[in-house]
């Protein structure tokens, strides 16, 4: 009789596919190095993995997953269009599933920008949504400069990438987001916010700028990889006065602030400003790739097939995406997010005051931002930030079950993005393995002297 071999320990399964992945996959990979994990079940916050250890997921898909993992609502629609033997792939051909997603998004947006608006369904990803944006609104004005934001992120894409704060030597006009923390006017907050206003005024009504009529100015109402920046929402107002007088479309890229992240269904109505695109993806899709641009219909100067794309008629991310925003409206999840993700800063503001290495606490919803900086250096914003001190405390979170990840300008702000369904108990599991991992990362600094970036 054969002997069968025993099956290799969970150990030896994880270092393998690790293994095989470092020697296959691009050197571009990006959360596979800093969380060295083999997923292999999941559940709402939680992951297995293949080494049988389980981590709370703070991290949710960069914030694709709104519901978090597998949530049953989700796995039923895709289950029900499986099992109706509808097709999966239709190009961007009319289906009921299709139907039935544009009707439920429409219900959730804001109800004077639904009357008139136009959907455009894009690539899979959130950068094929922008880049639809700009293509959109340089044809609908014949022009095609942008304005956006220092900080900003758009995606990975050329248009997006030109659009994005690292970009240099491309058709857009940087302008100041508005910061408190390390306020480039030195001012910060109300102040700060109206004087980055006034700086765009003025660059775009004096003759002799250099900047001619754009074709859009694009923003974030939270800037994301930014370092999880909150716009003033007296800010919002006024870039939207700014660019109604003076005929420039306003394109508010809710990609990740979509859908309850932000306390509100979507970031732009915490103003009550009426954008002219809105570019979506992540959590519309429920897990599943899904991207779409939604814009007044005044600016759908598009001949057929003036943009396309293979990919646009994604059946089971429809269907998982319609039950994700119908979950989330009718049980308030963005009211959730607000109350809980008010609760999460508090706490972290508590932590902040017993740990000089941490210079901002910010967010809003569940969306929130920890900025680590230079325990004995200068105090304030000056300080200079510390990524090698949060990525130490990425490390010590991993080791505690935690999965987070780092943003900003400098990688020096831990960015919290758990699911809307999280339960104040797991709230408080979140708050406390933090808490631990700053104080092992401070420890390990303080014995190895983990350095600090120029400010």
């Amino acid at each position: 009789m054969a002997m069968t071999q025993p099956a290799p320990a969970p150990s030896a399964v994880h270092e393998g596919i690790l293994r095989r992945q470092s020697l296959r996959e691009s050197s571009a990979r990006t959360y596979a190095r800093s969380l060295p994990i083999v997923p292999v079940r999941a559940r709402g916050l939680t992951i297995e993995g293949a080494d049988g250890r389980r981590y709370l997921d703070c991290l949710s898909g960069a914030g694709t997953l709104a519901l978090g993992h597998n949530h049953p609502v989700v796995l039923e629609a895709i289950k029900k269009v499986i099992d109706s033997g509808a097709p999966l792939h239709v190009l961007d051909l009319a289906t009921p599933v299709k139907d039935a997603f544009i009707t439920e998004l429409y219900a959730t947006l804001p109800e004077e920008f639904a009357r008139d608006a136009r959907i455009q369904f894009c690539g899979p990803a959130g950068t094929d949504a922008v880049e639809a944006a700009i293509k959109l609104v340089r044809t609908a004005t014949g022009r095609s400069g942008l304005l956006a934001f220092t900080g900003a992120y758009h995606g990975m894409t050329a248009g997006a990438l030109d659009a994005s704060g690292g970009a240099t030597e491309v058709r857009v006009t940087r302008l100041p987001f508005p910061r408190s923390y390390r306020c480039p006017f030195g001012v910060g907050g109300e102040r700060g916010a109206e004087l980055g206003a006034r700086w765009t005024e003025s660059l775009l009504d004096d003759p002799k700028s250099g900047v001619a009529a754009p074709a859009a100015m694009m923003l974030e109402p939270v800037q994301g990889e930014g370092g999880v920046i909150p716009a003033p929402d007296s800010w919002m107002r006024r870039m939207r006065e700014i660019t109604a007088a003076r005929s420039i479309p306003l394109i508010a890229d809710e990609v990740q602030t979509g859908v309850g992240r932000t306390g509100a269904f979507w970031a732009v109505e915490h103003s009550g400003i009426v954008p002219d695109v809105m570019v979506l993806s992540k959590a519309i899709g429920g897990s599943l790739p899904l991207a779409v641009i939604v814009y007044r219909s005044g600016l759908d100067a598009w001949q057929p097939g003036a943009h396309a794309g293979t990919f646009r008629g994604n059946q089971l991310a429809m269907a998982a995406g319609a039950a994700t925003l119908a979950f989330v409206r009718e049980n308030r999840l963005a009211e959730r997010a607000r109350t809980l993700g008010a609760r999460m800063l508090a706490g972290l503001r508590a932590l902040a005051r017993a740990h000089p290495c941490v210079g901002d606490v910010r967010g809003r919803g569940l969306m929130i931002g920890v900025e680590l900086v230079a325990p004995d250096a200068a105090t304030g914003d000056t300080a200079p930030p510390a990524p090698e001190l949060a990525a130490a405390v990425r490390q010590e979170c991993l080791n505690r079950g935690l999965i987070i990840e780092l943003g900003g300008r400098h990688s020096a702000v831990v960015r919290l993005l758990p699911p809307l369904t999280l339960t104040d108990e797991q709230a408080v599991a979140v708050l406390d393995r933090f808490a631990d991992a700053m104080v092992a990362a401070e420890r390990s600094a303080r014995r190895g002297g983990v350095g600090v970036q120029p400010h």
